[in-house]
């Protein structure tokens, strides 16, 4: 069944019902679909608001009080306490100028608190082979910090589940952490940038939302839904015969 047909000079335009319909539901969900990115993408340019206007504001004094994890998370922090060298991991694969390294973190008990704080205090290159496992040093006595809270159930790739091999760690488990030094760990993640004469890296980036990955997505689905518009066009245009009766004007 023919919706209609048109004729401009040696073109018929004669779309029918079901493929009609079937390109319809497709370009409006397309277009939905690319609303929806759209909207997810001013989320979190709203997040990044935030994240960029906490970089701006003074430290969060860390004491003896449990942190609200939400109110805090990229949020610059202060703290005062003894690092424990004891329960210091590496985290291992960690690239910094096409380097491999680790991250080291090291509980901080808090100054007059029951909790410790777990900081990650940059990077360090490793060594010559696997057998050669860095030991940089770390600070005594009472120091005084500031750095970034970040989630610290952020995960890197992980092939399979493995049992940390002493100090070294592939991923960051936070509860497995918490349960084999019994520490009471803050519920973040402290990245240092406060200076220290440890010879450790402490570049950083930037704390990213993610609005850009979702204009991405949403540029693929207003694509997908203007590639679907053009097709239902073009299958439903043809040229007509000349000795095609629809063809006599």
């Amino acid at each position: 069944m023919h919706l209609l047909k048109l004729r401009v000079g040696r073109w018929a335009f004669s779309p029918t019902l079901w493929p009609t319909l079937a390109a319809l539901f497709f370009f409006v969900l397309t277009l939905w679909l690319g609303n929806w990115q759209i909207e997810r993408a001013e989320t979190k340019r709203a997040l990044q608001a935030h994240y960029d206007a906490a970089e701006r504001d003074a430290p969060i004094q860390v004491g003896s009080a449990l942190l609200d994890r939400d109110s805090v998370l990229y949020r610059k922090l202060a703290v005062e306490g003894v690092f424990d060298d004891a329960y210091s991991i590496l985290l291992d694969n960690r690239v910094l100028d096409g380097v491999a390294g680790y991250h080291v973190l090291t509980p901080l008990r808090v100054s007059g608190s029951p909790f410790a704080i777990l900081v990650n205090r940059g990077w360090v290159a490793a060594g010559r082979t696997r057998d050669q496992v860095p030991m940089p040093p770390t600070p005594a006595g009472v120091v005084r910090l500031e750095g970034l809270a970040v989630d610290p159930h952020t995960r890197y790739l992980e092939l399979a589940s493995t049992t940390p091999q002493g100090g070294v760690w592939q991923n960051l488990d936070f509860s497995r952490y918490a349960a084999i030094t019994g520490l009471n760990l803050q519920p973040v993640l402290l990245l240092q940038t406060s200076s220290q004469a440890d010879n450790l890296h402490r570049d950083w980036a930037r704390p990213d939302s993610g609005a850009s990955t979702h204009v991405g997505y949403a540029f693929q689905w207003y694509s997908l839904a203007a590639t679907l518009a053009v097709l239902w066009l073009i299958m439903n245009t043809k040229r007509c015969r000349g000795g095609d009766e629809n063809s006599k004007p």
